[in-house]
């Protein structure tokens, strides 16, 4: 049996997804920024994406860039929105410890360009606080990003409390919204973001398309230039077959929210019953409460993650040990340092991903594997 269980790091494409796509691979084809009738037609649909993007995430529509992924919006962001208000008195840009290395990467990019970069602490259970926040923003803090859902632990993060401080002290406030489709009702406006971003392949949509939400009073400075589209703030032809794609799974994943979410908790909660009936010595890391119903990121006493990983892989289960974009890197999590974990233990997590697809036999299967896995694992072990 063939198990995936790392929805974290991507997603299945649904085919609803799929057949609103094609017509933009054949029929629909034209470059969306042609002025001729075939290319004006399909800027019209470009529109109504980000329309229709726009109904569901609370923003204005004009607010919408369409961009490869979440990473590029990210650095269109954090970059962006620093190079445009360099030399004034906001010099200081405040992000959490828990990141994603792409943001945490442009963020630390920008020393060289005079800023000076903090890092806002999570508590044990692995929540970005407005305590901690207050400690160290002051006036001259330009921009604050705090990620709306922690990658690699799930935990969820009071992003609306958190804008209204950075608001408080006159700064700008993004979050990398990525894990949070479709668990959390986005509503900008209400929750006061500035900037938000967003990846199509993290919610069943394809790859290669992502959106940087932009409020139009921000002044930014683009870093691809060269086309003027997006009005001049991200150049390149525009992805229609993808951007047509990421609006019809954004769509699909909140109308079909409440069951999905219903269905993925218990098939969750059944999960982390089972290990800790059939398996001892296990931690939950992060809060069981404050996280989306899909994410089980936990710690194996004694065992590497990584030999968790490959051996259930080679009996058909993928889960992950972190981030997908550091799969390679084979240092311990700097997010489960960031909430106290012992250094012994950094490389003895796996993280268990849901998804829309998964099914209590696959559930069963994994348990039964992982069973044996560990089993094996700690018989050879050093660390009794």
């Amino acid at each position: 049996m063939q198990v995936y269980l790392d929805n974290a790091a991507t997603t299945r494409v649904d085919k609803r997804v799929i057949q609103a796509m094609k017509p933009y691979y054949s029929k629909l084809y034209a470059n969306a920024s042609s002025i001729h009738l075939l290319g004006q037609r399909n800027n019209l649909d470009l529109m109504e994406a980000k329309e229709r993007i726009s109904k569901i995430i609370g923003g204005e529509a004009r607010s919408i860039y369409f961009t490869s992924s979440a990473t590029e919006s990210n650095n269109m962001i954090v970059k962006g929105v620093a190079l445009a208000n360099r030399g004034g008195k906001r010099n200081k840009i405040i992000i959490s410890e828990m990141e994603h290395p792409c943001v945490r990467e442009s963020a630390h990019s920008l020393k060289e360009e005079g800023f000076k970069i903090e890092y806002i602490k999570p508590n044990k259970k692995g929540i970005i606080t407005k305590a901690e926040l207050e400690k160290i923003i002051d006036d001259k803090t330009l921009l604050v990003s705090v990620m709306m859902v922690n990658n690699e632990i799930g935990t969820i993060n009071n992003v609306k409390q958190l804008a209204k401080l950075a608001h408080d002290h006159g700064a700008y406030f993004h979050t990398d919204a990525v894990q949070a489709v479709p668990y959390l009702e986005i509503d900008i406006k209400k929750m006061g973001i500035d900037m938000l971003s967003l990846s199509a392949h993290k919610f069943n949509g394809p790859k290669g398309v992502g959106l940087a939400y932009i409020d139009s009073k921000i002044k930014i400075k683009p870093l691809i230039v060269g086309g003027g589209q997006e009005e001049g703030l991200r150049a390149g032809t525009y992805n229609l077959p993808g951007i047509i794609g990421m609006t019809k799974a954004l769509e699909l994943a909140y109308n079909e929210r409440d069951e999905y979410i219903k269905r993925v908790k218990e098939l969750r909660d059944y999960l982390w019953k089972e290990m800790n009936k059939e398996i001892s010595d296990l931690k939950l890391n992060g809060d069981l409460a404050k996280r989306v119903p899909a994410n089980l990121n936990v710690m194996f006493y004694s065992i590497e993650g990584e030999a968790i990983l490959i051996d259930l892989s080679r009996q058909g289960v993928s889960v992950s040990t972190g981030s997908a974009c550091s799969a390679t890197d084979l240092k311990g999590s700097y997010v489960l340092k960031s909430i106290g974990l012992d250094k012994n233990y950094l490389n003895s997590n796996v993280r268990f991903s849901l998804g829309k697809y998964n099914t209590k036999e696959e559930i069963d299967y994994t348990i039964k594997c992982l069973k044996k896995t560990v089993k094996r694992l700690r018989a050879f072990s050093p660390i009794k």
